[in-house]
Parts: C-alpha cells; structure tokens; sequence
C-alpha cells in the first residue's frame, strides 16, 4: 500500500487533493455524487463579511479549453454561514477550509475572527488574488506592500493554518509568495484566474456583464505550473497548486514542479467525479512506479 498523506503547516491531509474553491458551492452539492469524506480536504466558497450578490448576469463564459468566470464572490456572509451552512457540513470527515475574502483589511481581520471561533474549521485560505471584484480581492495580491499588510493583520488574529491566495496577474510571482511568507503565511495556494475575455462577434458585446473576468481551466495549466515551480523555488513553505488539473497526470506534474497538494476546480463542472478520480490515479502511478509515498513527488523534477 502506498502512503498518500501529505501535511501543510499541522493541517494533516488523507490525501493532496483537494477541491478549488467557488467550484462546488459549500461542498454540500458534492455530496450527492459520493462521499466527500474520500477527498483530501474542501475549500469552501468565497466569503465576506456581509452578504454580496455578485456581479450581474452574464458571469460566465465557455471558451476554448477553458472558461471565464465573474461571478463576484456572490454569498450571504460570515454570519450566515455560521449560523446555517457550518453546522450541517462540520462533520464532514475532511478539513474544511473556508476562503477569506474583503473589500478591506478590516473586512478580512473581521471574517478571520469570525472563522477562527469554529472548532471544525482548521484552516483558513487568504483571498488576495479574486479578480472578479471592484474593490479588495485581487488589489491586495499584487504588491508586496499590501499583500504583506493584509497578511500580517490576519496572521495576528489568527492562530491556525493560514493560506494565502496568489494572483498571477503579476509580474514576478516569486516576489508576493516571498512577502506573504515573511509575514507569517504556512502555505501559499497558486494560481488563482487569469484576467481575459471574451467578446460575441455578431453582436459586437462582450460575453461577459462585466466585460473581463476570471479564465480558468486547460488553457492556463502551462503557465501555473510554470509559477508554482517558481514559488517552489523561491519559499520554504508548502506550495498548493491549482490551474486547470483535468486528471491525475496533471496533479502529478504540479507536484513534481514542487506543490505539496493540489486543488481541483473548473474539471469540477465538467464532471463532479474528477477529483476522486484523480486521487485513484495518482495511487496507481505511485504503485506503477515502485513510489511508497506520494510526498517523495514533491519538487522531484529531474533536471
């Protein structure tokens, strides 16, 4: 039998897959295609302090092997996921992780705050990167100056694993990642959406209400892989990969580029069953290979 464990910081994972978050709501949508129990762990949808109703309609786009997105961090706020989402998945047999969102750094230290009060909560992930919103969200992740600030003001009120989100919108990856972990960051989790477009030719508009939106899926695959690489490379803490993983295959090349787990997102809408698919495959590549533990993977390109 081959060990399939991996640990970020002390959240200790069954196995490095994970879902991505916005991709299945609070995860409870999954559960009526398997036990999510069987995955690594679940990132849980965008939240805010307040409620927000997302962006206007058209928010998402299909293109050529991939997808746009804008929805805009849509959710009823904190408040409500504690009081009405929280008690109904807390016992999944997996870590939930919420993601962290604000238009402002006292929006994030308020949902920190507020997240770190569940005891089934071991982990939080930093959105600093959402592209898809006016103000907050990807205007944090792309300097170092305010990446640092967000993180370091959420790191002093909390006391579990603290992951940040980066944006790819940048120029040097490397730079962020470095900054977040001086900050108190246990891991970093790359990449979050490409900035695109998309544009109806016959009636001359854009696809998407808000013109520009979030791409995701097989189409950005070359160019996370390439950052999470980097990052590898650049910082000590664990690195979380994520950017258009369909298969097995694919989650296998984000670890050898050096990420300790992976997050499965857009494949979700393609077929729920992907994840729990991927972690089967990566069992079987690791038998094929004589590998006993997943973790020997990690940043083992050969060079």
């Amino acid at each position: 039998m081959v060990n399939l464990k991996v640990k970020i910081d002390d959240l200790d994972l069954k196995n490095p897959v994970m879902t991505a978050s916005g991709t299945s709501g609070f995860a409870e949508e999954l559960t009526d295609f398997y036990d999510v129990g069987q995955l690594g762990g679940l990132l849980l949808k965008g939240t805010t302090l307040k409620n927000r109703d997302g962006n206007a309609y058209p928010r998402m786009a299909e293109t050529a092997s991939g997808m746009l997105n804008a929805v805009g961090l849509q959710n009823k706020g904190i408040d409500y996921f504690i009081e009405n989402i929280y008690p109904r998945i807390k016992d999944y047999n997996t870590p939930l992780i919420v993601n962290v969102n604000g238009s402002t750094v006292e929006e994030y230290i308020a949902v920190t705050e507020k997240v770190n009060e569940l005891d089934k909560i071991p982990a939080i992930e930093l959105n600093i990167s959402c592209p898809n919103v006016k103000e907050g969200g990807m205007s944090f992740g792309i300097s170092c100056p305010s990446a640092e600030a967000v993180t370091r003001e959420v790191r002093r009120v909390y006391d579990k694993t603290l992951i940040v989100k980066l944006s790819p919108n940048v120029t040097d990856i490397t730079e962020i990642a470095k900054a977040v972990e001086g900050q108190g960051a246990d891991s970093v989790s790359l990449v979050n959406t490409f900035l695109g477009m998309a544009i109806d030719s016959e009636k001359r508009i854009p696809l998407l209400s808000t013109v520009t939106g979030g791409l995701s899926g097989p189409a950005i695959k070359p160019i996370a892989l390439r950052m999470v690489w980097q990052v590898y490379n650049a910082v000590k803490i664990p690195v979380i990969g994520m950017g258009g993983i369909m298969n097995a295959a694919d989650a296998i090349e984000f670890m050898l580029a050096g990420a300790t787990a992976v997050q499965v997102g857009t494949a979700i809408f393609k077929d729920p069953f992907i994840p729990v698919q991927i972690i089967k495959g990566i069992e079987e590549y690791l038998e094929r290979h004589k590998i006993l533990s997943v973790s020997e993977l990690v940043g083992c390109l050969q060079m």
